[in-house]
């Protein structure tokens, strides 16, 4: 046994003992542990396998870092894969596995891999699986799919809930160390809402592991006053085990709460994790400092940890790493190791200081090793030895433990997520974060090592911030702390010499010589290094060996890091799981459900209701005796072309526009003509891209000289808003413009049919005839009983039809109202699938047909586009030459020659006689139906220079479901090509 539970000691409850498992065996720890503590507790140094080669992998860390301890925990449903056993709260029952390794962790077939690691050198994946190209898919896919990730996970659905929650504060405080408990404290005591966030089960940071004494008592005792006070402060939340995982514009930040991951027993009245969304006048970033570890021979053998990973196990845990503990460092971090170490009683093997002088005080006994390195570890599946180099001398030292220390970089990631690059620090030998509004660093994140510094730091960054905003404010002693060693350390980015791989990035297996490899084939970048190697790629995202990697890409390049720079910092600072950024939003509410202002109407008319987008539509209306859609569809289909019906087109986009230059906001908006549009009167518009295709249709109504209203379709109203947005903002911020979505404030319906006028008329006070109500006319009506409504004479089905828009709270009585008035002209509801059918037979696009590839020749809407105007959004880009070419495919319908078979939107077209192959391929079905009209299958489609073969004979071939139907290519108005019904 070499890591051991040391008799006393560390901030556990040893007389609560708890019982989990690992790999199925069972082992015991107590309340307080982290699972990683526990487990060197139990000298379980192994615990998972490296991703490329299968190496064995111990414990590094104590933090969020940690690269190696990703283990699975839980079971079943509940499995969390990948989750980091240095963070994870040890709790009774908890059950984890290590990954990434088959049969078993001792024995991992994959090792093979390291033996052949030889090939599998940086960057191999782009030199390799290239040929023969029939193994591809048989056998070089399948492999690298089953090789991919670490954890796995299950597909039974998660039974536990999330949810979502805001929360504003005047100063968000992320960490809980010295300098964020001495910054929480001066805002506080000044009157500021203060939220404190920190990932650590237990508030207290560094305090918690660190022994030199405040106030002549030790640290956390320092740490637990301070956070009493900040409890009983009715003006500051406290958030334990809440990471701050992203900052976002209007200075919000991202935050994860593990409200139940610490507990066996879920209760499922309350979320396992909460997603907060912090909106916060001021923040202050304090989480610390990482230790960088060193880059040498072997040194990602299991039982190889950070100095401070090996003083935080000793003093907070109360483990030790090793009966005989080598250290390496390169500064007085590894010395304040070796005193904690010392005064623990555990052995030290040898302290190695890569520095040939240094003023830190070497503990009584310890052997002291100046100028030295190490350049190699011996044993497998834990260190056994390590292999000193001084001056040329090799000495083999026995060991169980090695502590390693490379210096400190400040924990910056947040501050850098919204564009800032992180500034290089000669003299920290660190990136520091930028200077950026809203945000400020303090304590060790900011480069201040020294405790007194990190409470000075916070204090006066909190002072300044409660001056901001206004108040006075309150007074804070700084403790007095005990005697302080320098922090200052000696960048050592690699040791040269080294007898076996040294690695960089330990999770995916970068070495010294991939970075070396990568600088020689081209990829020196730094930005091109992480993808050629995978370094930094991992689920720690390079927070431990990033910096190394830059200091060694800066040798090789003969540069300074500064001019090497960072990779780009994102979201999220560590892992999130799905259920927590989906909150309450899944099953029947992964969205809203919205419902239009008429579907209690539809709803009592026994409307059979769907999906269509963010909407609950009514599809069709069946009546007694109808037992299949079709019979419910044909029939009101059939009612619409020869009575009358009523159909909601409530869930159009509707867009209110208003100002002095509306009018030529529009016109550029739109690629047809909108300038001189006469009040009083409605247009059928359409918008374009700026690389010239379809963007979307609808109509555009003037209500009054300034006044114009747009509508668009259901799909795209949000987008189209978005839309005019950008262009008002960005386009032609000099017009005078506003507008302001109205798509709920309005019910809207169409009657339409032969007997639409007479319906509309019983209900309407005004003049409904042809002549003072023509064919576009849009204007305000008022309905019997005095309401005032909006009404256009527009159509979307080819008969004579009307579009009736009434208050939204007034729909469904008008909708009844309008019923009662047709009941004895056969009116009829129809749904949208009868709607679906009377547009395709009169012709009409929607965006089955405005897919994004389509442009207005295309769909046969070429003479709308004004050339005449000056300009408007598309333009230019629509006379490329590939836009305007004679085989575009270009609208046309289809009239099925075999009435047995359907004709599928999806199905691609051929020549007749052509063999069915997509290199055959002639063009698209978009929308196919049964018309009740024509007794016929038909449908819209895009056929290759269409325009010109009507009357051709072709075959629409659904390879998907094996059909083949013969068809004609025929006009797409297959009703009323002459609109004679829509002028009546």
């Amino acid at each position: 046994m070499t890591a051991y539970r040391l008799a006393s000691g560390g901030l556990i409850d040893r007389s609560h003992a708890v019982r989990f498992s690992f790999d199925g065996t069972s082992l015991s720890g107590h309340a307080g542990d982290t699972l990683a503590s526990a487990l060197l507790a139990n000298d379980r140094l192994l615990v998972g396998r490296s991703f490329k080669y299968h190496r064995p992998r111990g414990i590094v860390t104590a933090g969020p870092s940690e690269p190696n301890a990703l283990v699975t925990i839980g079971s079943g449903a509940r499995r969390d894969p990948n989750t980091k056993a240095t963070g994870a709260e040890l709790y009774d029952g908890l059950v984890a596995a290590s990954q990434n390794r088959w049969p078993s962790l001792a024995f991992d077939i994959g090792a093979v891999n390291d033996r052949m690691s030889r090939f599998l050198s940086a960057g191999f994946y782009y030199k390799t699986f290239m040929w023969p190209a029939a193994f591809w898919e048989k056998v070089y896919e399948p492999l690298i799919r089953r090789a991919a990730g670490l954890g796995r996970t299950d597909l039974p659905r998660d039974p536990d809930c999330y949810e979502k929650s805001w929360a504003h504060c005047d100063l968000l405080v992320a960490g809980s160390g010295p300098a964020s408990l001495a910054a929480a404290l001066v805002a506080a005591r000044s009157g500021l809402r203060v939220i404190l966030a920190e990932q650590d089960f237990a508030l207290g940071g560094a305090l918690l592991s660190e022994t030199t004494p405040l106030d002549g008592e030790a640290p956390f005792i320092f740490a637990r006053r301070a956070i009493d006070e900040l409890q009983n402060s009715p003006n500051v939340t406290l958030l334990p085990r809440t990471t701050v995982f992203g900052w976002y514009d209007d200075n919000v930040f991202g935050a994860v709460e593990r409200v139940q991951k610490h507990s066996a027993t879920i209760d499922a009245a309350r979320p396992v994790e909460r997603l907060r969304r912090i909106v916060a006048r001021e923040a202050i970033l304090a989480t610390g400092a990482e230790e960088r570890p060193l880059v040498f021979g072997g040194n990602d053998r299991p039982g190889i940890l950070t100095a401070s990973a090996v003083s935080t196990y000793a003093n907070r845990f109360g483990v030790a790493a090793g009966k005989s503990v080598a250290i390496f460092t390169n500064g007085s971090s590894g010395y304040r190791a070796a005193e904690v170490l010392a005064a623990k009683g555990v052995g030290i093997a040898a302290l190695i200081d890569c520095r040939t002088q240094a003023a830190d005080a070497v503990p009584e006994g310890v052997r002291i090793i100046r100028g030295g390195s190490i350049v190699d570890t011996k044993g497998r599946q834990r260190v056994r030895g390590i292999v000193t180099d001084r001056g040329g001398f090799e000495e083999l030292i026995a060991c169980d433990a090695v502590a390693m220390s490379g210096g400190w970089s400040p924990v910056v990631h947040l501050a850098c997520q919204r564009g800032g690059k992180p500034v290089w620090s000669e003299a920290l030998q660190a990136f520091l974060a930028p200077q950026v509004g809203g945000l400020v660093m303090a304590g060790a994140a900011a480069g201040h090592y020294r405790l007194s510094e990190c409470f000075e730091d916070g204090a006066r960054k909190a002072s300044a911030i409660v001056e901001t905003l206004g108040r006075r404010v309150a007074g804070f002693e700084r403790p007095v702390v005990g005697e302080e060693t320098d922090p200052s350390f000696t960048a050592l980015w690699h040791v040269p010499g080294a007898k076996s791989k040294a690695f960089v990035d330990f999770q995916n297996d970068v070495h010294t010589r991939d970075l070396g490899l990568a600088v020689r084939e081209g990829f020196g970048h730094v930005e091109h290094a992480k993808r050629y190697t995978t370094g930094g790629m991992a689920t720690d995202q390079g927070k431990l060996g990033n910096i190394n990697a830059i200091g060694i890409l800066a040798a090789m390049r003969g540069v300074s890091p500064a001019e090497v720079g960072t990779t780009t910092f994102r979201p999220f600072y560590t892992p999130v799981s799905f259920g927590a950024l989906a909150g309450t939003a899944v099953g029947e509410h992964a969205m809203p459900t919205r419902r239009s202002p008429l579907h209690g109407w539809a709803a009592r008319n026994g409307a059979v209701f769907i999906d269509a987008g963010l909407w609950y539509r009514s599809s069709w209306f069946p009546r007694a005796g109808e037992t299949a859609w079709r019979e419910s569809v044909d029939r009101e289909v059939r009612n619409v072309r020869e009575n009358a019906g009523l159909c909601d087109v409530s869930t159009l986009g509707k867009i209110e526009v208003f100002g002095p230059d509306a009018a030529e906001f529009l016109n550029r908006l739109y690629c047809n003509s909108v300038l001189k549009l006469p009040v009083g009167k409605a247009r059928y518009g359409l918008m374009l891209r700026e690389d010239g295709m379809v963007y979307d249709d609808g109509t555009v109504s003037r209500l009054g000289e300034e006044h114009f209203l747009v509508t668009t379709t259901t799909a795209m109203a949000s987008g189209v808003l978005s839309h005019m947005e950008f262009a008002a903002q960005v386009l032609w911020p000099d017009l005078k413009v506003r507008f302001l979505s109205v798509s709920d404030q309005w019910a809207q319906m169409s009657i339409a049919g032969p007997k639409a006028r007479t319906i509309l008329q019983a209900v309407i006070e005004d003049d409904l005839s042809n002549a003072a109500f023509p064919f576009l006319a849009a204007r305000e009506v008022r309905l019997k009983g005095n309401l005032k409504a909006r009404l256009f004479r527009i159509s979307f089905s080819g008969e004579l039809a009307y579009e009736l828009a009434v208050p939204a709270g007034y729909g469904e009585a008008a909708a009844d109202a309008l019923m009662r008035a047709g009941q004895a002209h056969g009116i009829c509801a129809y749904g949208v699938e009868a709607l679906n059918v009377l547009r395709i037979e009169k012709g009409h696009v929607t965006h089955a047909e405005l897919d994004g590839r389509v442009t207005p020749d295309d769909a046969g809407l070429g003479r709308m586009m004004a050339n005449s105007k000056p300009d408007f959004i598309g333009k230019r880009l629509s006379t490329r030459f590939g836009l305007t070419a004679a085989d575009r495919a270009q609208l046309v319908g289809l009239k099925a020659l075999e009435m047995d078979k359907d004709m599928r939107a999806g199905a691609h077209l051929l020549k007749d006689g052509a063999k069915p192959s997509t290199l055959n391929d002639q063009g698209w079905v978009s929308s196919s139906c049964f018309s009740p009209t024509l007794g016929a299958p038909i449908a819209l489609a895009f056929l290759k220079s269409g325009r010109e073969r009507y009357g051709e004979k072709i075959v629409v071939w659904d390879q998907l479901r094996g059909v083949e139907t013969a068809a004609e290519v025929c006009d797409p108005v297959f009703v009323d090509p002459e609109n004679r019904k829509l002028m009546a």
